[in-house]
């Protein structure tokens, strides 16, 4: 099984996967990476953005990292871009998202660029597109803690939760 875990940065995504790691349940037998880990540990950055200030990932290097492996929990903002069983899709009001990322040393102009990308549903979107809704596993991560996170994606792993997709709606913010 491949499992992948996305949102747009400060949903949680990191977090609830390390506590996965040390649970028990159908999550723990998966290799769990943090493909942002991964990159800077293989050197998969191609150039860094100035303007956003981040690295820019070997998309195609890093699929060919990933590629052959299974039995894997993967976590980035960018691993929808991969194939993979069961996609989650970790959700956040975008106040809060930019609060989170604010707390955390962010730039505001980058806090605020990732608000509005989850206002606008934009790693979903992509998710849907690349894995289709029967794949797809949205999670409103807003009011919920690290072990609560992680029990939603223990549930998309144990095949005890349904697809879903479009339940979540942050439009308020625009």
């Amino acid at each position: 099984m491949r499992v992948a875990v996305t949102g747009t940065p400060g949903t949680g995504k990191t977090t609830a996967v390390e506590r996965l790691a040390d649970a028990d349940g159908p999550a723990a037998d998966l290799d769990a990476l943090h493909l942002n880990d991964v990159i800077r540990e293989e050197e998969f950055v191609v150039e860094h953005d100035e303007q956003r200030d981040s690295a820019v990932a070997d998309i195609d290097a890093l699929a060919d990292y990933l590629d052959g492996r299974e039995n894997v929990l993967f976590e980035s903002h960018l691993a929808h871009h991969f194939d993979a069983d069961r996609v989650v899709v970790l959700r956040c009001h975008p106040e809060e998202l930019e609060r989170r990322l604010t707390e955390r040393g962010e730039p505001a102009a980058k806090a605020e660029e990732n608000a509005e990308s989850e206002a606008l549903d934009v790693i979903l979107a992509e998710a849907v597109e690349r894995h289709g809704e029967e794949g797809v596993y949205e999670v409103d991560a807003t009011d919920m803690g690290p072990d609560e996170v992680a029990a939603a994606i223990e549930a998309v792993v144990a095949g005890e939760r349904e697809p879903q997709v479009g339940t979540v709606s942050f439009v308020d913010y625009l």
